[in-house]
């Protein structure tokens, strides 16, 4: 198991000279999450792999950059193809309980899970966000705006994340209390500026952080290129990301590491500049 540790100065709303962290951790989520302490979460954020992309056992046999790319045309089918996404929609179902039950060991009370997932898969994943012993509490809506127009059907314009909470979750009624959206209009990654295949905006990963505690830890067990450690640099978050494969690994460690890099060098004014510009201010 490789492991990388990298610190850095908090951006978001965390004082000045704070300090965060960001784990990485390389091998399989079901063997590495051994390796990080019960209770030492506060969220659970990842995309993992969809198993989706057909409708037919043929089709999701296909490699990712069959099922989800029109190579001639779309620049991220020549990104490296990332394994887990040929299972039937059982298998799927299983291994994302196994996935998502250690992952709530690692997380505090009242701590958040939310997972990606597309139409196809989604009642799948919301079995298994329940049989992993989460409570169940909704589904927030991502409008990407880039699908595919068929004639004589509805546009699938929409991906999905199913989130719960690890127990019972107080609401506070409070004046200026944090309240996350339920439907975010955000285009995804241009395909010329994508680490990764199925690359989610970290501006949209951004907002789902929100929900968590400023400078508590976000834990993605399906790294991908590391744009949820990414999202949690700017947003002032500690965070642990475990990464299948040994190329994603390398490239997250790499955008990590020079972002990290980036947000050192910033002045005061501008991280609060660009604090704001985030937050819509």
């Amino acid at each position: 198991m490789n492991m990388e540790t990298i610190k850095t100065r908090a951006g978001g709303v965390l004082p000045s000279g704070t300090e965060t962290f960001q784990r990485l951790l390389q091998g399989d989520c079901l063997e590495v999450l051994k390796e990080i302490p019960d209770a030492s979460v506060d969220m659970v954020l990842c995309d993992p792999p969809y198993s989706s992309g057909g409708l037919f056992a043929g089709d999701r046999k296909q490699s990712t950059n069959v099922k989800y790319f029109d190579t001639d045309f779309n620049g991220s089918a020549k990104l490296p193809n990332f394994s887990g996404d040929n299972m039937d929609q059982r298998s799927f179902t299983e291994f994302m309980r196994m996935v998502l039950s250690k992952c709530r060991t690692k997380t505090r009370e009242g701590g958040v899970c939310c997972v990606f997932i597309d139409w196809r898969n989604l009642p799948a994943m919301t079995d298994a966000l329940q049989t992993a012993g989460w409570v169940y509490r909704g589904i927030v809506v991502w409008n990407k705006g880039n699908s595919r127009p068929t004639p004589g059907r509805f546009r699938n314009d929409c991906e999905y994340v199913v989130w719960g909470t690890n127990g019972p979750k107080k609401a506070e009624f409070t004046k200026g209390a944090f309240v996350a959206g339920g439907c975010y209009n955000i285009k995804s990654v241009n395909a010329k500026d994508r680490h990764h295949q199925t690359q989610k905006p970290v501006e949209l990963l951004e907002k789902l952080i929100g929900i968590s505690p400023e400078g508590g830890t976000v834990l993605d067990p399906f790294m991908g290129s590391g744009s949820t450690g990414v999202a949690c640099l700017h947003t002032g978050r500690n965070f642990v990301g475990i990464e299948l494969d040994a190329t994603y690994y390398a490239i997250a460690k790499e955008w990590i590491a020079k972002e990290a890099e980036n947000q050192e060098g910033e002045g005061d004014g501008e991280r609060q500049e660009k604090e704001e510009e985030r937050a819509g201010v």
